[in-house]
């Protein structure tokens, strides 16, 4: 079994390995684990998620940090979605024995959230728009990626897996300075955010904290990618039984 791993952000990707991955590109970072770089937003995971299965991924996940809906969760606190709804309102479920097998292992080393998993397709910036879509939509977690991820992987008939790490809780707003530097690839561009902190000093305590919320998430995931080859055993030793009685 292989796994298909799309990550968005490069600082995302440096929870999974230390190998240079060009945006666009997959690359396997040991004999049964692919990552592909796929840049921020839902095209983007979507082309990776493609370009995973065509290399053999045979399960999916998507990885990276999200925003939370769901005022119980904190900064680094771990998410592993039962359920997506995209920016339609339509809903998927994830039940897969992978699943159980996913939050079972995970369990046994870090506090698991489960719940629903909603899509945006840009930046949510403000605490009062995350609380709206939580009364909206029941999602107790947001980002751009995973419903995209996961409808490839339903196309192709291949378990999926949202995990994804909190970083900034629901009451907190992002600092201006984020949407201010992006460029139209959903990059933050830093000469842009150098400028821009250069002319708007105040918002330099709010990237700060933020920074460090995005230190914790980054941390729970390092945790998490030491599971990682346990999390794909899921079933092998059934193939295993299998090809020995063939």
């Amino acid at each position: 079994m292989i796994i298909g791993i799309v990550v968005a952000l490069p600082e995302e990707l440096g929870t999974l390995t230390s190998k240079n991955i060009d945006k666009g590109r997959c690359v396997f970072i040991s004999d049964k684990v692919l990552v592909a770089y796929s840049g921020a937003g839902p095209v983007n995971a979507q082309t990776a998620a493609e370009l995973l299965v065509s290399r053999g991924a045979t399960r999916l996940i998507s990885w990276g940090c999200a925003a939370a809906l769901d005022a119980s969760l904190k900064p680094g606190d771990l998410t592993l979605a039962d359920s997506l709804i995209d920016a339609d309102q339509v809903r998927i479920d994830i039940t897969s024995g992978w699943h159980s097998h996913a939050r079972n292992i995970l369990s046994a080393h870090v506090a698991v959230h489960t719940g629903c998993l909603a899509e945006s397709h840009q930046i949510v910036s403000s605490g009062k728009d995350k609380k709206q879509l939580h009364a909206k939509t029941g999602a107790i977690v947001l980002d751009m990626e995973s419903v995209a991820v996961a409808k490839i992987a339903r196309q192709h008939t291949l378990p999926f897996l949202a995990i994804r790490a909190i970083v900034d809780p629901v009451n907190m707003s992002l600092p201006r300075a984020i949407n201010r530097s992006l460029n139209d690839q959903g990059d933050v561009v830093l000469s842009k955010l150098l400028i821009f902190l250069a002319l708007h000093p105040i918002e330099l305590p709010g990237l700060i904290k933020l920074g460090l919320h995005f230190n914790a998430a980054k941390n729970k995931l390092k945790l998490v990618a030491q599971q990682l080859d346990i999390i794909n055993s899921f079933g092998q030793s059934s193939i295993i039984a299998q090809s020995l009685h063939e």
